[in-house]
């Protein structure tokens, strides 16, 4: 007999699989625009496989940054997939090689829809999980397929600055970053990194001014979680009820 439950979880993990993974040609041409050669673009999909720290690497390789900075910078920008491991570790309890995959596979997506299943199925845990690996596996699978046709058509469109690729990581990067500005938060800390960084760009080493924003970033976030804490956000908007959905 058809689970409707378990039906309605694969094409939501499909679905989201099919639309992150086609964004992967974008982290192709990109990388390969910042000077990344195809199997380097490739490898990092394969190993890195996290969206913003992908974009962040090849935005400092683009800027003239050395590797350890790059590394660094996209370090930074994928540190909140540590805290979605620890949010989901209780729900996949996986062990063994599965809990190596796990690792891997914890990006944004998996972690949503796998944690979207546990607020609609709270006493059915294996929906969850399914969730999460459904969508994680179709993500790392399309993703790489995209980003090494991406980069096979980066490449063979030749030097980028013809067609203005030169700026395309900034460009992807702010696009990823854009649809997070919705609250004032978000607006604050964006604003606090955005000054620090264009303050450090003639004084320091390319991709020093995105990890000193990152730094500000993170000082901006706990900052703001203090006064969150006491009663004190840093914008007078009313809080969301809990059944608006997430911005």
């Amino acid at each position: 007999m058809t689970d409707p439950a378990r039906g309605a979880v694969w094409r939501q993990s499909l679905s989201v699989g099919f639309a992150t993974g086609a964004y992967g040609i974008s982290f192709g041409a990109v990388s390969v625009a910042a000077g990344l050669s195809v199997a380097q673009t490739c490898a990092l999909s394969l190993l890195m496989f996290t969206g913003g720290s992908q974009f962040a690497f090849a935005g400092v390789a683009a800027a003239g940054g050395g590797p350890l900075t790059a590394i660094t910078t996209a370090a930074l920008v994928g540190a909140r997939n540590g805290f979605y491991g620890l949010q989901m570790a209780p729900v996949l309890q996986a062990r063994g090689l599965r809990r190596l995959v796990a690792v891997q596979l914890t990006i944004d997506e998996s972690t949503a829809v796998g944690s979207a299943q546990t607020a609609a199925y709270p006493d059915r845990p294996s929906l969850a999980r399914l969730g999460f690996w459904a969508t994680g596996g179709a993500v790392f699978l399309l993703w790489n397929a995209a980003t090494a046709l991406g980069a096979i058509i980066g490449e063979v469109l030749g030097d980028p600055r013809r067609y203005g690729f030169d700026a395309a990581a900034a460009a992807a990067f702010l696009g990823l970053l854009w649809p997070r500005l919705r609250d004032a938060d978000a607006r604050w800390i964006g604003l606090t990194a955005a000054v620090v960084a264009l303050g450090a760009v003639p004084f320091a080493p390319a991709g020093v001014p995105v990890l000193a924003a990152g730094v500000a970033a993170l000082a901006s976030a706990w900052w703001a979680a203090r006064r969150h804490r006491a009663g004190s956000p840093i914008s007078a908007e009313p809080p969301r009820s809990a059944s608006e959905p997430p911005r």
